[in-house]
């Protein structure tokens, strides 16, 4: 007996339930960031976070944010749940923010917004309602390339993973007529993702005439447009202009369903505030609707955090915070672009013959350089400048005083 229990006391330390669970690889851009972490060079740079930073490099919070945080802890508000659908005032001006305050569509009770955790789980919600309810097609098409994490949410929901042309490195720009013959052999009723503006991760947009070509297009293929939206006002500075494409498509009479983020925009990263929203052909399906989303993320997370949707429904329903909002949403665009600007500059005072357009035709945080994976190693070993391996930037993260030397090492790897 004795014998016995030894044994079994070793192989209960031996064996696991976990035996077969094998290393993951690591997230690229959380590797990034742990390399950058560990480089001791005084003039190295981080290229590769997607989070706002100001021209010293610091993270930023909105003064807006502050003053909604001081009127929202002056209330001495409780902490109960909220809804499972989430904060009614933020849902509503979340519709309100995305579609115009006069849209129809709000005016007529045909869609239903949900607060969501953050635009992640805003997308997740999306996928799991269109894996249950979208019965007639599982497909789901992404652009080529899309953000790292729209593969897992849309296929860890069930969907099948498909793709369209979108970016073509030979210009650094939109691949219009790849994207036309693409979507026109789509079979019908699929899901289409779509960037609402600034494209993760090229930063190309299509044009207004090019939208337009698409609405059609997508129209006549009878596809369910799925938009996600994480960067109103964020990638030009005016809200509406980055709403354009979403309530043009709404105009022609697709009935859309929408992913909203407020983690770049009002700069409220770990708030995880975002909002999901179905427009439906009427206000009784939008009823239905309502109930299943409900049904849905009552076992995921059952109501969704209370304190960024306050700060977000604060900021969006108080006048005088409003316009500073737009005002300080405009000056963090405005130094995006300017950092564009002066690395385009600064490259040609190097000497640089390449053609770096590209560089400030692109829009919002994140730019496709076109950059080989040798020279962005070389950037990595020889400059202590971190990005991914596909040449993706973080405009954020360059400064004033920092992007001289940025445009010297590029153009070092890239003579």
């Amino acid at each position: 007996f004795g014998v016995h229990a030894i044994f079994f006391f070793f192989f209960l330390i031996l064996s696991s339930w976990w035996t077969e669970v094998q290393m993951g690889p690591p997230d690229p851009i959380l590797g990034v960031t742990e390399a950058f972490k560990r480089d001791t060079n005084p003039k190295k740079m981080n290229l590769g976070v997607g989070a706002y930073r100001d021209d010293q490099g610091k993270p930023f919070v909105l003064n807006c944010v502050r003053k909604a945080e001081a009127q929202i802890a002056a209330k001495k508000l409780d902490k109960e749940y909220l809804p499972i659908g989430g904060l009614a005032e933020f849902s509503k001006a979340c519709a309100q923010l995305a579609l115009g305050p006069d849209n129809a569509v709000l005016k007529s009770g045909r869609s239903i917004t949900v607060q969501t955790i953050s635009g992640t789980g805003s997308l997740r919600v999306g996928a799991n309602f269109v894996s249950r309810f979208h019965n007639v097609s599982q497909d789901v098409y992404l652009p080529k390339p899309s953000w790292g994490n729209h593969t897992p949410i849309f296929r860890d929901a069930g969907m099948q993973l498909k793709a369209y042309s979108y970016y073509d490195p030979k210009t650094c720009g939109f691949d219009f007529k790849g994207a036309l013959d693409d979507i026109s052999k789509i079979p019908e009723k699929s899901v289409i993702v779509l960037h609402a503006c600034a494209h993760n991760p090229t930063g190309v947009d299509p044009r207004p005439e090019q939208w337009k070509e698409m609405a059609a297009l997508i129209e006549k293929r009878n596809l369910l447009v799925f938009f996600d939206m994480a960067y109103q006002g964020f990638a030009s500075g005016d809200i509406d202009r980055d709403a354009w494409a979403v309530r043009y498509f709404i105009e022609q009479g697709h009935n859309v369903l929408l992913s909203q983020s407020f983690a770049k925009n009002m700069g409220l990263y770990g708030e995880r505030v975002g909002g999901f929203t179905v427009v439906c052909k009427d206000a009784e399906e939008a009823k239905r609707v309502e109930s299943q989303l409900k049904i849905l993320i009552r076992p995921i997370y059952s109501n969704p955090p209370m304190n960024g949707a306050r700060i977000a429904s604060t900021i969006l329903s108080t006048p005088e915070l409003c316009k500073e909002w737009l005002v300080e949403v405009k000056d963090m665009a405005d130094r995006i672009i300017k950092m564009r600007e002066m690395l385009v500059s600064n490259l040609k005072k190097e000497g640089s013959t390449h053609n770096w357009q590209h560089v400030t035709d692109q829009i919002g945080m994140f730019c496709f350089t076109g950059l080989k994976p040798e020279q962005v190693e070389r950037l990595i070993k020889e400059f202590s400048i971190y990005m991914t391996k596909d040449g993706r930037i973080s405009v954020a993260g360059v400064t004033s005083a920092n992007v001289g030397y940025l445009a010297h090492a590029i153009h070092a790897v890239t003579k």
